[in-house]
């Protein structure tokens, strides 16, 4: 696979790394680590220039979100709110929680958007709430641009010394990217087994 994203950058450049990493946001089959480790390596090997391969994979990576920012815009809290009164149980969530997740983001929505970007996994997760609680696309597109931008200067910058020692570059990242995608799990599991729903006082 690693083959695969050299030769599509050394033939598409700039451009290969900013549709690769937009690709890697709406089906992420290939981690962005990869993508910029490898660009990186690229760039310390002088065929690249550093601050060029940073360019193309923030705006690329920035496009990508923005797919799922505007599917979840898309889809509103209209259909959110029908599908948590039939689904709620599974997705451990009442009609109070999404109320206090939309003030939630309306008051840390910049923030949250900014350091998501520069966690692995939820840095594209977060682009689908930021649209359902319609975070103004100005600030949502400035925040990913800057948490993307820091994430990227990261992972290209640790190729760009590793040289190609890009195995090293998953020795970084993996158990980070794991651990975050079990805590997700875990954190999942242990609500669906003791959530219960807010009842509605009626009185």
């Amino acid at each position: 696979m690693s083959d695969f994203i050299v030769d599509l950058i050394a033939r598409g450049g700039y451009l290969g790394i900013a549709l690769l990493m937009a690709l890697e946001n709406v089906f992420p089959p290939i981690p962005s680590e990869v993508i910029m480790g490898l660009a990186g390596i690229e760039a310390g090997q002088g065929r690249m220039a550093f601050w060029g391969v940073i360019a193309s994979g923030t705006i690329g990576s920035t496009a990508g979100n923005y797919v799922w920012y505007a599917l979840g815009r898309w889809i509103g809290l209209g259909r959110v709110d029908t599908f948590v009164t039939r689904w709620g149980r599974w997705l451990t969530l009442d009609h109070a929680e999404i109320e206090r997740f939309s003030i939630f983001f309306q008051r840390f929505g910049s923030i949250t958007v900014l350091v998501a970007r520069m966690l692995p996994t939820v840095r594209t997760l977060i682009s689908l709430p930021a649209g359902l609680f319609r975070m103004s696309r100005l600030r949502f597109i400035v925040w990913t641009l800057l948490g993307t931008s820091v994430w990227n200067i990261v992972i290209a910058g640790i190729g760009f010394q590793l040289g190609r020692r890009v195995e090293q570059i998953d020795q970084y990242t993996g158990p980070v990217s794991t651990g975050i995608i079990g805590l997700i799990v875990v954190a999942y599991a242990v609500r669906v087994i003791f959530w219960r729903p807010k009842l509605v006082d009626t009185h």
